[in-house]
């Protein structure tokens, strides 16, 4: 199965959503092929543009006559069950729609079956929403990440009036998604796009460590100055996609802990999923001396950790900020010194061994047992391993 990653720092759409997978490779052809298949009174173009001096697909979803349509969820149900698509893309679609709609009915403070939908539930909408699932299907797509969402700010115009952005619908639809406002006074992430990024994304994390195959670039309708109006999605092998490779450095400084509570409470961070834990000595304010804390953590275990900074050290306060890091490819093998087991640590760069570390847990434990000095014992592991090679 394959992943998209969302970059999502100019907002999403509907439009921009459907430029993007479209733009990884899936012939125009047949997605106005498949989407002929809803029997909308539409028309769907596609064409390359340019926003802020780089290529994108732009997609245009003309609606022939002059339609006012209000649709309810089973309105929207009916249509998409008839559809001659695959089951996957229907229950991908209808999981979008519900979405939507639900937020609906939050806002207006109605039963879901009474809600119903101006902008979100005309043609162009379903256009969006179906050619989204259809297209992540015909891609081979089994998830769908997302990094935080720049919404913009600033009004915009709705059925309902002039609204802040973002509008209720779409602040409904992000709750518990990262959100932001930069650089643009405009409507950014639009209810469609909230609705798709919402029902659809696993994770939410920055630009995280990534192994990627294509890059497609969607266009929004308007042009802006400051950014430009383009949704870029990556495209690769699932099984390469993991959000929690990306790194953050964790901080504190402390000046009113003892030793031993600071001391155990290195041991506590590797358990509770520390890549690495430090203690160095600070000078803080009035020259008081203090101990920093220093730990690395990859995102996903990032929020325990803090709690556990809090609960169990006297700091009331951490900083906390993304680090790129490298690491060499590593392997564990066992040998025997003097009858007894010492691990080895292996790192290699491009597949050949440039670290051999014997396990300083296993050294001691033999260092005792054969009454050998430890650092023999350490040399000796090194030579069995290049023995063996």
């Amino acid at each position: 199965m394959k992943y998209v990653y969302l970059d999502a720092s100019s907002g999403v759409s509907g439009d921009m959503c459907l430029g993007a997978l479209l733009d990884l490779g899936v012939a125009p052809g047949l997605f106005r092929e498949r989407m002929a298949g809803l029997r909308l009174p539409v028309k769907i173009g596609v064409r390359k543009v340019r926003r802020g001096g780089f290529a994108a697909v732009k997609v245009d979803v003309e609606i022939e006559g002059h339609r006012h349509i209000e649709r309810t969820f089973a309105d929207v149900e009916r249509l998409i069950v008839k559809s001659r698509f695959a089951p996957a893309v229907k229950d991908r679609a209808l999981t979008i729609f519900r979405r939507l709609f639900e937020a609906e009915a939050r806002v207006h403070g109605r039963k879901f079956g009474e809600a119903h939908l101006h902008e979100a539930g005309a043609d162009d909408a379903l256009i969006d929403v179906v050619g989204t699932a259809f297209l992540l299907e015909e891609l081979g797509v089994g998830a769908v990440h997302c990094s935080p969402l720049n919404v913009g700010s600033g009004w915009v115009q709705t059925s309902h009036g002039r609204l802040p952005v973002p509008p209720p619908a779409v602040a409904e639809l992000l709750k518990k998604a990262p959100v932001y406002s930069a650089w643009v006074e405009s409507e950014l992430v639009t209810p469609t796009g909230a609705a798709i990024v919402a029902a659809l994304a696993r994770t939410y994390a920055r630009l995280p460590e990534l192994v990627y195959d294509r890059v497609g670039r969607g266009a929004g309708t308007k042009e802006f100055p400051e950014i430009p109006n383009i949704l870029r999605i990556y495209y690769g092998d699932d099984a390469a996609f993991d959000a929690g490779k990306s790194v953050y450095i964790v901080e504190a400084t402390i000046d009113d802990a003892s030793p031993q509570l600071l001391a155990h409470f290195l041991e506590r961070a590797l358990e509770e999923g520390a890549l690495d834990a430090t203690l160095s000595p600070v000078v803080m304010k009035k020259n008081r001396l203090g101990t920093k804390l220093s730990l690395l953590v990859e995102a996903a275990r990032m929020d325990a950790l803090i709690e556990a900074v809090f609960r169990e050290t006297t700091s009331i306060g951490v900083r906390y900020y993304p680090v790129g890091r490298r690491v060499l490819e590593r392997e564990f093998k066992t040998v025997r010194v003097y009858g007894e087991n010492v691990g080895l640590k292996l790192a290699a760069l491009g597949g050949r061994t440039v670290n051999v570390q014997p396990e300083y847990d296993d050294l001691v434990k033999a260092s005792r047992k054969t009454g050998r000095p430890l650092k023999e014992i350490a040399h000796q592991a090194v030579c069995e391993f290049h023995k063996k090679r």
